[in-house]
């Protein structure tokens, strides 16, 4: 049974970091590509950042280069999203997931809140 797990998330102030998780068992994770994305209240789901299966290469939204970066451990089956210098705008419900030629897989996702 595939399953993503993300956790991590929580109150923040701005200007402030979180490290987010996710944990992914059920499948070959070694041979996916991950992928971060995020959804703000009112907003559309928007894709934040993606990994190679090896980590060799990243990608990532314009609104997060240079604050975000993405990491995976193929060995823990787990990928990662290190998140520095939150914004307001960065409070949204983030989901970590890939995808098969098939259909997507994405876990219940994390609430990252950034207030003061």
């Amino acid at each position: 049974q595939v399953q993503v797990v993300e956790s991590g998330g929580g109150l923040v102030q701005p200007g402030g970091s979180l490290r987010l998780s996710c944990a992914a068992s059920g499948f070959a994770f070694e041979n996916y590509a991950m992928h971060w994305r995020r959804q703000a209240p009112g907003k559309e789901r928007d894709l934040v950042a993606t990994i190679t299966p090896t980590g060799d290469m990243t990608n990532y939204a314009d609104s997060v280069k240079g604050r975000f970066t993405i990491s995976r451990d193929n060995a823990k089956n787990t990928v990662y999203l290190q998140m520095n210098s939150l914004k307001s705008e960065d409070t949204a419900v983030y989901y970590c997931g890939f995808r098969t030629r098939l259909r997507e897989y994405w876990g219940q996702g994390t609430q990252v809140t950034v207030s003061s």
